[in-house]
């Protein structure tokens, strides 16, 4: 983003909109695997005082610096402890699909504020403010979801896939894509070829069609 700032190709208003919407994704995404943790019977999070909505306690130092060059970038990761959850295959299931989850709702309850908003508006449409607003979030909230659910160490996805498969094929899954030896090799290569936009682009639009803003 920074980059295409500096190149003219952004303006000011919509640089510091989607750095605004980066942040509300990042810490409504955290926030979300910290409470479905603690609700499952983890209370590490809690203790580490990652069950809060102050952006400040989850955004990662280096992923925000990437965010704003490339575009690209992760808030600070949650710690679960998953010895410690109840129904420990099930809520650890839950406790990833938290965060994708949380961040798809937020995309559809603004999403459904946009169209209030247009309904209201003799032109519409919502005001040029409401737009530079909702739709950055609203886009970056749909594309954080996709891209941690990609099933790639050490992404959400990783954790819902390994959950859901039978042991012999989650333990094999762990030594592959989902283990941090060949995941991380994987992410990497998909981040560097660009192939994540690939991925996430079709199934944003796709969302967004949902929500009636295709």
């Amino acid at each position: 983003m920074l980059v295409e700032y500096m190149q003219g190709r952004m303006t000011p208003e919509l640089f510091a909109s989607s750095i605004v919407a980066f942040v509300v994704a990042i810490t409504i995404h955290e926030f979300a695997h910290a409470y479905a943790a603690y609700r499952a019977g983890d209370d590490t999070a809690k203790l580490a005082g990652r069950v809060s909505l102050n952006p400040v306690d989850h955004l990662d130092p280096v992923g925000t610096i990437l965010i704003l060059l490339g575009g690209f970038g992760w808030g600070k990761p949650v710690p679960v402890n998953d010895l410690r959850l109840r129904r420990w295959r099930w809520h650890q299931i839950a406790v990833a699909a938290a965060g994708p989850g949380s961040n798809i709702a937020t995309a559809a309850v603004l999403a459904g504020v946009w169209h209030i908003l247009s309904r209201l508006s003799p032109t519409g449409y919502p005001s040029e403010g409401a737009a530079l607003l909702l739709l950055p979030t609203i886009g970056l909230s749909l594309a954080l979801a996709v891209f941690n659910l990609i099933p790639v160490f050490p992404l959400d996805g990783h954790h819902i896939v390994g959950g859901l498969l039978p042991a012999r094929m989650s333990e094999a899954y762990g030594r592959g894509l989902g283990g941090p030896q060949w995941g991380m090799t994987v992410l990497f290569l998909l981040v560097v070829t660009r192939t994540t936009h690939v991925m996430i682009d079709p199934a944003v639009t796709f969302c967004l069609g949902v929500l009636g803003m295709g």
